[in-house]
């Protein structure tokens, strides 16, 4: 296997940090089941329509949805398979190293911000590190 570049890696890094924020990754998990307008969206995470809409405006920006007009709605989709197929892989790596993920003190979840407190739950019982749809 080659070594990427520098440069490579930091790209990689980039779209990692997008995907990491929990918002930002709601929103691309509602579209996984198809395309969405922008008020689906709020309704499916939670977030408010400003939030949903700043969240898909970043992922228009980095190629990672695409968006079409239908009369008077914009729907969003996700823009190549290969996003599935990294979400895909990621819930089958969680199913064997959430546990892990969960406990790990060296990546913690920033802390939200005011315009960002609707929904923000993760969903994981802090007393019995139970992850969702482990039990």
């Amino acid at each position: 296997m080659q070594t990427m570049s520098r440069d490579a890696v930091v790209v990689k890094a980039k779209l990692f940090r997008g995907l990491a924020d929990s918002s930002r990754l709601r929103v691309v998990e509602a579209l996984r089941t198809g395309p969405r307008c922008v008020s689906a969206v709020v309704e499916a995470t939670g977030l408010s329509q400003p939030n949903v809409s700043g969240h898909l405006a970043c992922l228009f920006d980095c190629g990672l949805v695409e968006r079409e007009q239908r009369g008077r709605s914009v729907y969003y989709r996700v823009a190549d398979p290969r996003v599935e197929r990294l979400l895909s892989d990621a819930d089958e790596l969680l199913v064997r190293v959430g546990e892990e993920v969960y406990i790990c003190t060296r990546y913690q979840e920033p802390r939200e911000s005011s315009s960002d407190k609707e929904g923000t739950s993760l969903g994981i019982d802090a007393r019995t590190r139970v992850l969702p749809g482990s039990s």
